[in-house]
């Protein structure tokens, strides 16, 4: 018998789930070094190919989510289901895991089901302030519940909550004494206010056409620029910028180096993800939010609305930004008593050390 620790993380379907299990496989590696781990994930979603570039293994189901509107894709949603029930047991009793960890998505279900039913320990990690249907009907079976946000126990069972935080990306909050080198990394001037714009992977439309509409007033106000406007409407946004002939405003498709975006910024804008969301407390930037609709269970407007009752925020309705965003950017860059204000409020909320948090909930229920 090896007596080497194994261990299987669950779940996916966007990066807000998938960057949390990999820093979770990480401080897993760091806590258990022989150690192996598998994960499991939708098979058409993007953990089948985030978790191998992040050097995992995966095996993917065949799951989606159930559509709120009638649609034909719900007819093949029982078959889905049962066909991940009996793949995810084969899994499960093949690898014969020492704990499940599930970190919401699809995929995370039935793992998490058929693992707790097999008497394997089981943890989920919930990383909204409102958590998922799947979440919910697993809080039930699982062993124990990390989450980022208080009043959970509204939705979870009290005492197998544990508040540790969302898992972030250590390399991308780690912004101290940079500033001098982000703003020459993106050829911008030390004696100007820079904004930060970011709106999700893929990008944001109604982010992204709010900001187009608005260049001339970020030059007319002498603020400086990082947009970052994902792959889909780049060139449209790279044009408007060219078309301005003014070096003050960085469009850019992805940001690489995200600790130096932070590191050089003076006011943010961003969706409201989880994961963001951690990582704009540990940064402690004024910040102003702009949840997209398009979330299931309207999770981002719930993350952003927790800040904003703590005065740790300002929100901006997406229907509302053709109107409202630039207004408050300026409101916001004119006012340093309320970026203080804001800057104060949100560190409160910062949780740098979750993954060890977890770990040490994980530990807790190794046999």
């Amino acid at each position: 018998m090896s007596n080497k620790r194994k261990f299987i993380i669950s779940g996916g379907g966007s990066g807000g789930h998938i960057f949390p299990a990999i820093a979770i496989a990480n401080a897993l590696k760091i806590a258990y070094p022989d150690c192996k781990i598998l994960f499991i994930g939708a098979q058409d979603k993007m953990e089948m190919e985030k978790v191998p570039a992040a050097g995992y293994k995966i095996e993917g189901l065949w799951i989606s989510g159930f559509q709120r509107s009638f649609s034909a894709k719900n007819l093949s949603f029982p078959f889905k289901v049962l066909s991940s029930l009996r793949k995810a047991k084969q899994i499960i009793m093949k690898f014969n895991p020492d704990l499940v960890i599930g970190v919401g998505g699809f995929a995370s279900g039935p793992t998490l089901h058929q693992a707790a039913k097999l008497g394997i320990p089981t943890l989920i990690q919930e990383q909204n302030s409102y958590p998922g249907i799947t979440n919910i009907i697993l809080s039930k079976k699982v062993d124990k519940i990390c989450v980022a946000y208080d009043k959970l126990e509204k939705y979870f069972p009290k005492e197998k909550i544990f508040f540790t935080g969302n898992p972030i990306r250590s390399e991308v909050v780690n912004i101290a004494n940079k500033k001098e080198k982000a703003l020459e990394f993106f050829g911008l001037k030390p004696n100007k206010p820079v904004v930060l714009v970011v709106g999700g992977s893929l990008g944001a439309r109604t982010i992204n056409e709010a900001i187009e509409n608005n260049l001339q007033s970020f030059i007319d106000n002498d603020i400086q620029l990082i947009w970052q406007t994902g792959k889909n409407y780049f060139n449209q946004a790279d044009k408007a910028v060219l078309k301005l002939g003014n070096d003050s405003i960085r469009a850019t498709r992805f940001i690489t180096k995200m600790d130096l975006a932070y590191a050089a910024a003076d006011i943010v804008v961003s969706r409201a993800g989880a994961i963001a969301i951690s990582e704009l407390c540990v940064v402690k930037k004024p910040t102003i939010l702009i949840p997209s609709p398009f979330v299931a269970e309207d999770h981002q407007t719930k993350n952003a609305s927790a800040l904003v009752n703590y005065k740790a925020a300002i929100l901006v309705k997406d229907s509302e930004q053709k109107e409202k965003l630039m207004s408050e950017i300026l409101a916001l860059n004119k006012n340093k008593e309320e970026q203080a204000k804001l800057v104060h409020n949100i560190a409160a909320l910062g949780v740098k050390d979750a993954t060890d948090a977890i770990i040490s909930v994980a530990n807790s229920l190794l046999k």
